[in-house]
């Protein structure tokens, strides 16, 4: 065993380290907490918080934005131009079909990545009838999400399920039947089930 002498300066040290902490009665553990001091918590970690007190100024550039208009492009969803509650003409009966390009690999040899799901399919069907209406009276507007068809006796506003290539869309009349086959393919991003 190795033995050390402190000598008195050391010795005084020792003693004020394991001396207990004098127990006042005006310690702060004893006070109760005033309404104007307010307790330590883990909000009282770090620096005090800045107040901000300067305007917020509206970020669009003033020449993009018409002081007649109410609201911003963003905020009205697309197709919401045609909407109109007040308009007394009906809407036509309508039918959606999910159309997939299929081909030998996939029914015969079970070969491709294909399934029945609507998540394989390449297009969407729009199949509208239009009884007593002839091809010049009808008129068909497509947006990416958005579908409207308009005559004179019948109006149809319809939100698209799935994003949609508005321009490379077709249209078909079938006069005989009064039937409008709107076909159109949809954009998705490539995942493993469309590669």
């Amino acid at each position: 065993m190795m033995e050390t002498s402190l000598g008195l300066a050391g010795i005084a040290a020792l003693s004020q380290l394991l001396k207990p902490p004098e127990s006042d009665s005006d310690s702060d553990e004893d006070k109760p907490i005033s309404g104007t001091q307010k307790p330590f918590g883990p909000g009282s970690i770090g620096p005090p918080k800045k107040v901000h007190t300067a305007p917020v100024q509206d970020t669009k550039p003033a020449s993009t934005k018409n002081c007649k208009d109410i609201w911003d492009a963003d905020e009205v969803k697309e197709g919401g131009e045609f909407d109109d509650l007040d308009d007394p003409r009906p809407e036509p009966e309508y039918e959606i079909i999910f159309k997939q390009k299929v081909a030998t690999e996939d029914m015969f040899l079970g070969m491709g990545n294909k399934t029945n799901a609507t998540s394989s399919c390449e297009d969407i069907v729009v199949k509208i009838t239009l009884p007593n209406t002839k091809y010049g009276d009808v008129t068909l507007d497509v947006n990416d999400k958005f579908l409207s068809c308009a005559t004179p006796n019948y109006k149809l506003s319809l939100h698209l399920p799935h994003l949609v290539d508005s321009k490379n869309g077709r249209a078909k009349w079938d006069a005989e039947n009064s039937l409008l086959t709107v076909t159109m393919p949809m954009v998705r991003d490539y995942d493993f089930l469309n590669f």
